[in-house]
């Protein structure tokens, strides 16, 4: 199987978000992949080369500045018909759903999305996935050529690093690059915070915080002292109370850090879809029969404005 992988970036930079796919293929087709990066001006391509690609295309161009799917997308397209790829891969993100979606119209192919696993079975490909918020696996026979996935990044993990750097190819974009669509801002949280989807630890946060400041005040404050990402619920971000980049779940996204305290949570299976991979996840809250205790490594049932302040002082006190 030749597999093409889709590495993210934010037409400036390529970020670790890749890795996962680049492990996908690593165990999938050792010998046959290679990655492919579209922006302008490709920083930190690095992060690619030393995982035994047969090459790390880049293509540069100033129409590819700025991540919009309808451009990136015939780039992809491109270079899986000239590559003759069988498969084209990203590990799941907003990013790669954008685009893959559209790579896929372009080429007619069968597009998958979140897999977990991936066999040959009879000589039929075969993949498995999570569905009804991760609470049963499916399995699913895959029809057509090539095909068009997203990865899970926690059920691929990291890549394994291999001797030499893969060879850095510069690649031309085509000539015919939509232009009907403009970047117009990207509005974030920032703050500085390590990205929600790469951080050893995240704090969560629900409904009952109120308010966006009780919400920075008491999340923000308790991930700043650890040096962990922010999340929330669907509740909270409906609510208002946080923005919905911060949004951890079904609908939003899927973490497993080293550390996941949910603070004020109920633990609804939307939420557990997309944090259930943490390896220890830490629950607070009010109400001991909530479903969060249930998946919880540790729980404490006690008042958030309580706890919070203590365990934020304690943190910062034990760094000084």
């Amino acid at each position: 199987m030749k597999i093409l992988v889709l590495a993210e970036t934010d037409g400036g930079r390529v970020s670790e978000k890749s890795l996962p796919a680049i492990a996908f293929a690593q165990q999938k087709s050792p010998e046959a992949f290679t990655v492919l990066a579209i922006g302008d001006n490709l920083q930190c391509i690095e992060t690619l080369t030393g995982y035994g690609a047969q090459a790390v295309l880049t293509v540069n161009h100033p129409a590819l500045a700025k991540p919009l799917a309808e451009r990136y997308a015939p780039v992809v397209a491109h270079y899986a018909r000239q590559l003759g790829a069988d498969a084209i891969v990203a590990t799941t993100t907003t990013f790669s759903r954008d685009v893959l979606a559209r790579v896929a119209g372009l080429l007619d192919a069968p597009m998958l999305s979140d897999i977990i696993a991936l066999e040959q079975t009879d000589g039929k490909l075969v993949a498995k996935r999570p569905i009804y918020s991760a609470n049963l696996i499916g399995t699913f026979e895959v029809e057509g050529s090539p095909v068009v996935m997203t990865v899970r990044g926690p059920a691929w993990g990291k890549p394994e690093p291999k001797g030499a750097d893969s060879p850095v190819q510069t690649a031309e974009a085509p000539a015919d690059i939509p232009t009907r669509s403009e970047w117009v801002r990207l509005q974030g949280g920032g703050g500085g915070r390590p990205d929600l989807t790469q951080a050893r630890v995240v704090v969560s946060g629900g409904r009952p915080l109120k308010d966006p400041e009780t919400f920075e005040k008491y999340i923000g404050g308790l991930a700043d002292a650890l040096g962990g990402a922010v999340g929330a619920t669907r509740a909270a971000v409906d609510a208002g109370i946080a923005p919905n980049e911060l949004q951890v779940g079904q609908t939003g996204k899927t973490v497993a850090p080293e550390l996941y305290i949910a603070v004020a949570v109920s633990g609804s299976v939307q939420h557990l879809a997309g944090m259930k991979d943490s390896k220890v996840i830490v629950a607070i809250n009010t109400d001991p029969e909530a479903p969060i205790f249930q998946v919880a490594d540790y729980g404490l049932v006690a008042d958030l404005y309580q706890v919070l302040p203590e365990l934020t002082e304690l943190l910062k006190n034990s760094k000084g």
